[in-house]
Parts: structure tokens; sequence; C-alpha cells
């Protein structure tokens, strides 16, 4: 049981910081709230399902043109209406979940309301003193760890990430130091949406795909921003991590806690923000330094 913790574990809080750092960057940096952040995952585990089984393509071609395609979707989105009303954060965030709703009702129409399977990168088991892992749930592991690592090379190490960096500290300042703030917010919006797309390809050999199985991780994902800390990246993976491990703990010991996962993530958000109201590595509120 404690292995199988674990690795489960590790897989759910690896494609739980996936998706909250991609709903993290384009809030820290863009300030929008794009609540169909896990719609875009959703139709990407969809794409993965209808290029293998219907289509006839191979799993990476599959994964390839999914994840390009979901990005080029949510650019879209942002250009045609995130970005014109972006000053207008309540709007925004009404318009994500009427996108989210869009979408899921479009893959409703064309798959149904049945739950499909996407075949595995690799099938069996590796075992280990006796302890058998399975290679997808391995692979799933080593491969959110490399986008994690990625996206800090790319935020820390390159020009790019300074100027993502410069706009989400001070945008009229980047801006004045002759920084396309616009561009910024549209390549930021594109990480952002790859972000859960990568996360969508990971999941789709591992879970079943579903036209709803966006609404469970968006409220893990908004649990780990808000528990690690709205604008910390660093943050919302540990957040995201935490959470992994509180539901993967709540499934294998508790009877029935698969009813009960979100209930228990979110009782261990409410009790940090009771000690720490910014969440682990958030700063202190604007109001606050008043």
């Amino acid at each position: 049981m404690l292995t199988n913790i674990i690795v489960n574990g590790l897989v759910s809080g690896g494609i739980y910081a996936v998706l909250a750092v991609g709903f993290s960057l384009i809030f820290g940096v863009a300030k929008i709230l794009n609540m169909a952040h896990t719609a875009f995952y959703m139709l990407t585990a969809f794409l993965v399902f209808a290029c293998t089984s219907l289509g006839g393509l191979s799993l990476p071609v599959a994964l390839f043109i999914a994840i390009v395609a979901t990005t080029i979707l949510g650019m879209l989105c942002f250009r045609f209406l995130f970005d014109r009303i972006k000053h207008h954060e309540t709007a925004v965030m009404i318009i994500s979940v009427a996108v989210a709703l869009l979408l899921q009702e479009i893959l409703l129409l064309i798959f149904g309301g049945h739950y499909r399977g996407v075949p595995p990168f690799a099938r069996g088991f590796l075992e280990v003193f006796g302890i058998r892992l399975a290679y997808q749930q391995l692979i799933a592991i080593a491969a959110t760890g490399v986008i994690l690592v990625g996206l800090w090379i790319l935020l820390e190490k390159t020009r790019l990430g300074n100027s993502i960096r410069a706009v989400a500290q001070d945008r009229e300042i980047a801006n004045l130091m002759g920084i396309n703030v616009s561009r910024i917010f549209l390549i930021v919006m594109g990480i952002s949406v790859a972000l859960a797309g990568l996360a969508g390809a990971v999941v789709a050999p591992l879970y079943v795909v579903g036209p709803t199985m966006w609404m469970q991780p968006l409220t893990i994902v908004l649990a780990a921003v808000v528990l690690g800390g709205l604008g910390s990246v660093g943050g919302c993976v540990l957040g995201a991590l935490i959470l992994g491990f509180v539901e993967t703990i709540v499934v294998f010991t508790i009877p029935a806690g698969a009813f009960l996962q979100g209930t228990f993530s979110l009782g261990i958000m409410v009790l940090v923000l009771m000690v720490r109201p910014e969440g682990l590595f958030g700063v202190v509120f604007e109001e606050e330094r008043l």
C-alpha cells in the first residue's frame, strides 16, 4: 500500500502541478483567471483519443497534433476573447467558464457521454524488490518532472523568461523598457495552454477520457494555486503535490475515499489559509500593505 500511495501520489501530484503552474503563470503575468484551463486539458485528451482510435495514428504523432492544436486554439481564444476585456477580470472569468462549457458540449455532441480509453505508451510492469510498478505510471512521473524542469529553465535561464518575469512584476515599466507586453501575454497564454495540453497527453493513456473530466481537476488546481500562494509558481507546485498525496492517501486508506478526496483537499487548503491567508509562498495581500 505504501508503494501504491507514493507512486500514485507522484502521478496525481505531478499532473496537478503541471496544470497549476499553467494556471498560475497566466494569472501572475496577465491577471487572467482562465477557468477554461482544464477544459483545454480535456480537449487534448479527446484529440489524442480521436487521432489514435479513429484516425489510426501512432501515439507520439497523436500527442504532437493534439498539443499543437490545443495550444493554437487557446491562443486564438486569448486573441479574440480574453485580450479584448483583459482589464475586466470578472468578465474574463465568466467568458472562460462559457468557453469551458462550450467545449464540453461540443465534445458531448461529437463523442457522446461515454468514457473512452487511449492505448498506453508501454504495457507491463517493472518489478523492483518484489514491487510491481506500471511502466505507464513511471513514464507519467518522468514526463511531469521533465515538463516542470523545462519550464523552470525557460523562466529562469532564457531571455524570454526574463521578459515574462519583468512583465509579471511591473508591466508598465516593462513596456517602457521596450518589452512588447501584448506579445508576452499571447506567448504566456500559449505556454499556459500547452502545459494543460501536456497534462492531458500524460493523463490520456492513464485514465478514462470523458466530457466532464475538466471539472474535478479545476477544483484541485484552484486549491493548489491558493494553497501555494497566488502568483508563486514554486508554491503552486508544492501545493499541487501536497493535494495529490492527500487525495491518494484518502483513496487508499478510507472506505469510499474516492468520493471524499476533493473534500479533504479543500479542507487542507482552508486550514492552511486560516493560519497563513496569503498561502505558503504568496505575498501579503495589497490591502494589508496599506
